[in-house]
């Protein structure tokens, strides 16, 4: 899962940051609006947390902007203020969820999790091959009863094949929705992290190598 976060509020945004990775999220992070939004545009991201009070390119703008280039994510809107009009205004401009601050950040995950599902319709919350087993809300995975301790690359490259039903996913795909924009595009990291996965996930293999093409199910 890939997740665009922009806040002006530095401390907080790389916060969030930490928090998401640790929750196995892939992160980008915008300080301002302008950056937020060109960034949006450019990177297929799952889920887009927007702080509403943005100076210079407001948060409004930031939304609306999204909703009429048709960008896939799901925006969830974050403000200060926590009265009914706001929350009107914010689902009015687009957004798909709105979110009052301080927040705990387990509903903030939660949030995340549930926008994630529905903007890949059809996806259930928890994936399953034979006996791998994959729950998006615990964010935990499993083959045959075995837990699999999964780094957030692994992680995230296991929920991308199952979400896929066996469609191939290339690499560079892999690379887009399951790695940050620092990920170099030349890198061999999807090889290695392939290969770390199968190693985890054990006999019989249930990852297949597509010639030129990329990985499937």
């Amino acid at each position: 899962m890939r997740v665009l976060v922009i806040e002006d509020d530095e401390e907080l945004a790389r916060t969030v940051g930490v928090g998401l990775r640790a929750a196995r999220m892939a992160v980008d992070i915008a300080l301002d609006g302008e950056t937020g939004l060109a960034r949006a545009l450019v990177n297929d991201y799952d889920v887009v947390v927007l702080d509403r009070d943005l100076p210079g390119l407001h948060g409004d703008q930031v939304c609306a902007r999204l909703i009429a280039d048709g960008v896939r994510g799901r925006v969830l809107m974050l403000t200060g203020a926590a009265d009914n009009e706001d929350l009107v205004e914010g689902l009015g401009l687009g957004a798909d969820d709105y979110l009052a601050k301080p927040f705990a950040f387990a509903v903030l995950v939660a949030r995340i999790g549930a926008l994630a599902r529905r903007a890949q319709p059809g996806i259930p919350p928890v994936l399953e091959h034979g006996d791998v087993v994959l729950d998006t809300a615990k964010r935990s995975a499993q083959r045959a009863g075995r837990p699999l301790v999964l780094r957030p690359k692994e992680f995230g490259v296991l929920e991308l094949l199952l979400a896929a039903q066996g469609r191939v996913v290339s690499a560079e795909e892999l690379l887009a929705r399951v790695w940050d924009e620092a990920a170099d595009p030349f890198t061999t990291t999807v090889k290695i992290t392939i290969s770390r996965l199968r190693t985890k996930l054990g006999d019989p293999p249930v990852i297949e190598t597509v010639a030129k093409a990329g990985y499937r199910i």
